[in-house]
């Protein structure tokens, strides 16, 4: 009697793993979940192709994030399923990683994956990567490591994930040090809560963060300077925002780090957290625009928000 192989749902989204060039030498997806996984070796498990969007990563919204993430938790509840992958494009892949995180403990592995190089580049890195995912989806465990990305060579937690080079088969790295949480299991859907990303730049003033409160945003995250830093005008802006009942988070454009919100002189990280900003630890200005729209849809506390940015109290140095 012939052993029943375990079960794999490949959850295929598109991005540059399922991409080829055309005539003109544009990159778009065109291969299916199916296409791809006929490439690789899977003699030790059965799959599951699940086609559910073709897209580029850099044009998902939070409505098809929060699609993805559905589509993951509907494999996570089919019992005959050992493991879950997710084919995504590498732009916005740490989005789409956390916010599954965030809403689905975990009862299987859970591993996104991609690639830097289309499906027909005499570099292609589709397939390894494919597999890696594949083989680290049937290890019980990783179920208790939270959602994982399986990306050149490497297998890293969705919390703090970023994409560190545009041009590299490693291309993904940790913003700092913390353990992963485990899942909060976040139940409201992010598809309709508009949350925007305001740069912080040498002499910036606060026209776009008004333009964010007129334009109806829910939430605001900053890219500050160093450590989540501004000036004067910012803070200033704060106050409207804390008037609008407008939460405001503030990450940095520096990509690696722990940040503290240690500066004073008036536009400074302390000067914006007593103006009522939350300053985030670990996580950047994309994954913080996540985490904040998840909390906002789930109706949580500003003070809920606070232990959240601090990596929910569980920090770790390695």
């Amino acid at each position: 009697m012939t052993e029943s192989k375990l079960l794999v749902a490949v959850i295929a989204t598109g991005g540059t793993i399922a991409s080829e060039r055309d005539e003109t030498g544009v990159a778009k997806p065109s291969l299916t979940g199916e296409n791809l996984l006929s490439d690789v070796s899977k003699s030790d498990v059965q799959v599951k192709p699940i086609e559910l969007m073709a897209k580029d990563s850099s044009s998902l919204t939070l409505a098809d994030m929060q699609t993805i993430s559905d589509a993951v938790g509907r494999e996570l509840a089919d019992p005959e399923v050992s493991g879950v992958v997710i084919l995504h494009g590498t732009d916005a892949m740490e989005e789409s990683a956390l916010l599954v995180h965030l809403q689905h403990s975990l009862t299987k592995p859970v591993i996104f994956t991609g690639a830097q190089f289309t499906a027909d580049h005499p570099q292609a890195d589709g397939p390894g990567n494919l597999s890696a995912a594949i083989a680290a989806s049937v290890d019980p465990s990783n179920t208790e490591k939270g959602v994982l990305l399986s990306f050149g060579g490497k297998l890293l937690p969705a919390w703090g994930l970023y994409k560190r080079s545009a041009d590299e088969p490693d291309a993904f790295d940790l913003s700092g040090h913390a353990i992963c949480p485990e899942s909060p299991g976040f139940t409201g859907t992010v598809k309709d809560i508009r949350i925007d990303i305001v740069a912080i730049y040498p002499g910036c003033d606060a026209a776009h963060i008004d333009a964010s409160l007129e334009a109806g945003a829910k939430g605001i995250v900053l890219a500050g300077l160093g450590s989540g830093n501004a000036n004067t005008l910012i803070v200033d802006a704060l106050n409207r925002c804390r008037e609008s009942d407008v939460p405001v988070v503030v990450s940095s454009r520096v990509p690696v780090g722990e940040l503290v919100a240690g500066y004073g002189g008036g536009g400074g990280g302390y000067d914006m957290g007593a103006a009522g900003a939350i300053h985030s630890r670990t996580l950047r200005a994309g994954q913080s625009r996540i985490l904040l729209a998840a909390m906002i849809a789930s109706s949580k506390k500003r003070a809920d928000m606070a232990d959240a940015f601090g990596d929910f109290q569980k920090m770790a140095k390695s």
